[in-house]
């Protein structure tokens, strides 16, 4: 996983914003910055603000790293105005971070492709309003009755998610989710084994890492379970037959190229009682913490986790070079 050309050797490591993730993207960028540092890179870590594009444009790093977690880091805006600026970064296209930012549309590219993905409906908070908010639900409830799932249109890190047993629990689930969007996903929800499986690509196209089984001690991957140490059960590799692996890397790998992604992304699957990956989402910036998914795959398929980070830097500057 390495390629000539020119190297990066002055790094700026983005991190906190203000987003709702905010605590979780200090931590990555953490993570981030000491690797890349005891790898010999000269890197800053900075928190972005009303000085850094001034900055950035006085003193041009060799390569961005952006660990923003939430919108002001996964909707595209940032990387479009470091894609006007000309300066390298870690991380899909500002283009393709919109795609896959927005989960209805993700959904939709990806089942272009025969990837299956959970029959569900997307309501605008505007519609659940004007057409009466009974009404609505109860066309929904024909439709998907539960149990379902029902998460903002765009947000990461489960915030906003609501698992839905009952008609009583979707209208309140709605209005959770329209607190962090202005647009809800109401999704069927598939049972099963909950894996993630990371995507990296250091100049020679993408590698699927194993996949690493989720097993929450509350039943559900909520925030707290994702980044409280204990609260979750992670198996890295998942603990499913081999067959049923190889198909969920399958999946895993046509949805980050279904979506235009690059570098390293994670694919949420699902995993059916017959052996079926569902695509659920993608992380265009995956967590990067102590507890993150991508760092253990990387564990289980034998890489050092600072090597890879370094050649992931050194792959965006050879790929804005091109």
């Amino acid at each position: 996983m390495t390629g000539g050309g020119p190297r990066a050797e002055r790094v700026v490591v983005l991190a906190g914003g203000i987003s709702h993730e905010r605590d979780i993207s200090l931590r990555s960028g953490r993570q981030v910055a000491d690797a890349l540092a005891a790898h010999g890179l000269h890197v800053e870590l900075r928190d972005p603000d009303a000085s850094l594009l001034p900055s950035l444009m006085a003193e041009p790093p060799d390569v961005i790293w952006p660990t923003l977690h939430g919108a002001s880091g996964e909707d595209g805006a940032l990387r479009s105005l470091l894609e006007f600026l000309g300066l390298p970064y870690v991380g899909s296209s500002a283009s393709a971070t919109r795609l896959a930012w927005d989960k209805p549309t993700a959904k939709s590219l990806v089942g272009r492709v025969g990837v299956p993905t959970p029959h569900s409906i997307t309501l605008t908070r505007d519609a659940f309003r004007e057409l009466g908010a009974e009404s609505v639900l109860d066309v929904v409830r024909g439709e998907l009755p539960p149990p379902v799932a029902v998460k903002p249109a765009q947000g990461g890190s489960a915030q906003g998610v609501s698992l839905v047993d009952t008609d009583e629990e979707l209208r309140r689930a709605m209005v959770l989710a329209y607190t962090y969007c202005d647009v809800a996903l109401i999704e069927q929800r598939i049972r099963g084994t909950e894996v993630c499986i990371g995507v990296i690509d250091t100049g020679d196209g993408p590698v699927a890492l194993p996949p690493v089984e989720i097993e929450p001690l509350s039943g559900f991957y909520d925030f707290e379970a994702r980044y409280n140490a204990g609260a979750t059960r992670f198996y890295a590799p998942a603990r499913i037959d081999g067959a049923v692996a190889e198909r969920a890397t399958e999946v895993a790998l046509a949805s980050h190229e279904a979506l235009g992604l690059r570098h390293l992304s994670r694919i949420d699957l699902i995993i059916d009682g017959t052996g079926t990956p569902w695509f659920l989402e993608a992380s265009v910036m995956p967590g990067l913490t102590e507890t993150s998914t991508l760092a253990l795959a990387l564990d289980a398929a034998g890489h050092d986790v600072g090597w890879v980070y370094a050649e992931l830097a050194q792959a965006a500057v050879r790929d804005a070079r091109r």
